[in-house]
């Protein structure tokens, strides 16, 4: 019998897995649409996404850089100029996460009502 095996597609070395890791990082998705206009530098990063820090926005960047989803480009300027920029490979992940923005659009007062109403009750077995 062949086919897909349940599960197999989220093992623990797959690469689904690894993607689907990386992207649910809280800042992950963010950083990437705020690179989505074309290169930015650190500090403009900061201002467009807000509410990050600058130690955890260069540790985002450098995750994204080693995963080759980002580009960094220094200039041999003074002062120094550094860049990053989606590599063509992060680029294909701007149209998943503008599906994401828009789920979350459509759905996200449903999501707030739901926790603000808190579980719902176990029916006792019986």
């Amino acid at each position: 019998m062949s086919g897909p095996v349940p599960g197999a597609g989220f093992l623990a070395d797959c690469p689904a897995r690894l993607t689907v890791e990386l992207i649910a990082d809280k800042w992950t998705a963010v950083v990437l649409y705020g690179l989505s206009r074309g290169p930015v530098r650190h500090g403009e990063l900061i201002d467009l996404i807000g509410g990050i820090s600058r130690k955890m926005l260069t540790q985002t960047l450098r995750r994204l850089e080693a995963h080759g989803l980002v580009r960094r480009h220094a200039y041999a300027e003074v002062p120094p100029r550094v860049e990053y920029e989606l590599t063509p490979l992060g680029a294909t992940l701007i149209g998943p996460i503008h599906t994401l923005t828009e789920w979350a659009r459509a759905n996200g007062e449903a999501v707030l009502d739901a926790l603000d109403a808190g579980p719902e009750p176990v029916a006792p077995n019986g």
